[in-house]
């Protein structure tokens, strides 16, 4: 991928920073911290046992993934708008980072669901299944950006499912109120009424939250830096090529 030329600020901070940024690292050891807790400090729910402690990963996951699905989105609003290339790197830089969130949010969701439910995938639930159409648009956005080689309609055409995948979202979190056909409960934190946990379990779930938020942006700031290292690195072996 090369990018429309970039600008003297961007090419000259393009290595003056280092790929690993304090975000990255607070959001790292924040996490780490947030699992010793949720292990050895938070207690066991009573019917599902230890399995149900994967929800300090599962639901903080899924909604770092809705952060960098939100980010591209708005860079990709912003990139309409102003055709800055800046904001078409951030937005690649969210949707890879909500890509690989939401494998990991499949993939605990499915192992709790076993344990709990009996069943790995339940193809009639609109959560799961909406969670899924999320990932395939987001991959989709990210192969097109594959494929096309020139920037300013590749920064286009990608914008349009980067907005749409953004409109999946709160049908994904009210998707359990549309239909009594689902595995998925109600939900127990992000609702109207007062929150269904206990306040250990409530303390560990926001700390997790606040960690999982921090970490996401560290990783979206990391990777919009990788892709501006590549862009400048790019542009200046086709200025070589042509010289």
């Amino acid at each position: 991928m090369t990018s429309a030329a970039l600008g003297a600020r961007d090419r000259a901070d393009a290595f003056s920073k280092p790929v690993i940024n304090a975000w990255l690292l607070v959001g790292i050891a924040a996490v780490i911290a947030v699992y010793i807790r949720a292990i050895y400090f938070t207690p066991m729910e009573a019917r599902q046992g230890a399995v149900q402690k994967l929800y300090y990963i599962h639901f903080p996951t899924a909604l770092g993934a809705y952060i960098g699905v939100g980010i591209t989105a708005l860079c990709s609003v912003i990139y309409l708008w102003l055709h800055d290339e800046r904001a078409d790197r951030l937005a690649e830089a969210g949707a890879e980072v909500a890509a690989t969130f939401l494998v990991v949010v499949m993939a605990m969701g499915s192992i709790w669901a076993h344990v709990a439910w009996g069943a790995w995938w339940v193809w009639w639930d609109l959560r799961l299944t909406l969670t899924l159409f999320l990932w395939f648009v987001t991959i989709a956005y990210l192969v097109l950006r594959g494929a096309i080689d020139e920037p300013a309609a590749r920064g286009r055409y990608s914008a349009v499912l980067g907005i749409l995948g953004a409109l999946l979202i709160p049908f994904i979190h009210l998707s359990v109120y549309f239909t009594d056909a689902h595995v998925h409960p109600m939900p127990i934190v992000a609702k109207p009424a007062k929150p269904s946990l206990s306040p250990e379990m409530l303390t560990t779930f926001l700390a997790a939250f606040v960690a999982f938020s921090v970490f996401t942006l560290g990783l979206i700031a990391a990777r919009y830096r990788l892709g501006l290292q590549r862009d400048t690195l790019a542009e200046l072996e086709a200025e070589r090529g042509h010289a």
